[in-house]
């Protein structure tokens, strides 16, 4: 889930009040095109490139940072771990020779801070790529690209369409924590301070459904999966929102820490091979992706690099 934040949005997503779907790369690395794109990675443990990799396939267990959100990543109902995110991950760090993955769940805003403070080893949350995080973290490839949407109540009354609809209208406007839609909102000249902050998507369909709200904003996908089951709300076509004049299209990825760039390089090597076998198309289309969703986009892209 972007365009760089302003000051104030990256002052609440470093105090953990922050997401993505913004709320929210990497510098090109031989043909993958997936270096840390805002810094040159130093060592970890005195080995080049980092030694994560190594110490994972030791242990036989991976760490995931996720947010709790579907369908992106999220605990099932089951108290299983899912979501296009971790079952991703699940093939790939097989693959790598890590046979096991556990979820340790977080508020979006506190991903990048949990994961550089080493409380997990990646953040699987499909999170956007965008410049102001690859300021701290480096990312895979994208594994989807993404338009937003709104949730409106059913008709549309407002006819609230893009972001400028929004200030247009002065409509009472809501999005997630650390979502990329702060930023998007704020571009087109909605007052940062008047936003309405939720938890996620479903505390967003709950402020439509309740009237706090005229409009959340959120990731095509999950508003339309979250307008499911209600009567009174329902997603608008999905729509490019403007970065600096120009129509942006985001990209979501894993986040791995600067030092481990041998780790990320070699999931980008086996997340390239599902892209050109459709495998990872297969393994996202469960969760609502569908193949305009599927994307070429580089981290490098998305890092501004």
């Amino acid at each position: 889930m972007a365009p760089p934040l302003g000051n104030d949005a990256r002052e609440e997503e470093k105090r953990g009040v922050s997401r993505r779907s913004l709320l929210a790369g990497v510098a090109a690395l031989g043909a993958l095109g997936a270096a840390g794109c805002s810094r040159v990675a130093t060592t970890a443990a005195g080995v080049e490139g980092g030694d994560l990799l190594d110490r994972l396939k030791a242990q036989g267990v991976v760490r995931l940072g996720i947010a709790g959100e579907i369908p992106f990543g999220y605990i099932d109902k089951n108290g299983e771990l899912t979501g296009e995110a971790p079952e991703l991950a699940k093939v790939i760090f097989k693959r790598l020779g890590v046979d096991s993955v556990q979820p340790v769940p977080t508020e979006f805003g506190s991903l990048i801070p949990g994961l550089n403070s080493q409380q997990f080893d990646v953040v699987s949350a499909g999170m956007y790529i965008n410049p102001e995080r690859c300021e701290q973290v480096i990312f895979s490839d994208p594994d989807y690209q993404m338009l937003d949407a709104f949730i409106v109540r059913k008709g549309n009354p407002k006819n609230l369409r893009d972001y400028k609809d929004v200030v247009r209208e002065k409509a009472k406007f809501a999005t997630g924590t650390g979502y990329a839609e702060i930023g998007y909102a704020v571009e087109a000249g909605y007052k940062q301070s008047d936003i309405l902050i939720v938890p996620d998507q479903v505390a967003g369909l709950n402020a439509v459904e309740a009237g706090r709200v005229d409009v959340f904003a959120g990731t095509a996908l999950t508003t339309r999966e979250v307008v499911k089951n209600s009567r009174t709300t329902e997603s608008t076509e999905p729509f490019a929102p403007l970065v600096e004049g120009k129509p942006h299209v985001d990209g979501g990825g894993f986040a791995f820490r600067p030092t481990e760039t041998k780790l990320r390089d070699a999931f980008n090597v086996e997340l390239h091979k599902m892209k050109e076998s459709g495998e990872l198309f297969r393994i996202l289309k469960p969760f609502g992706f569908t193949e305009k969703e599927m994307t070429d986009m580089t981290a490098k892209e998305l890092c501004g690099g």
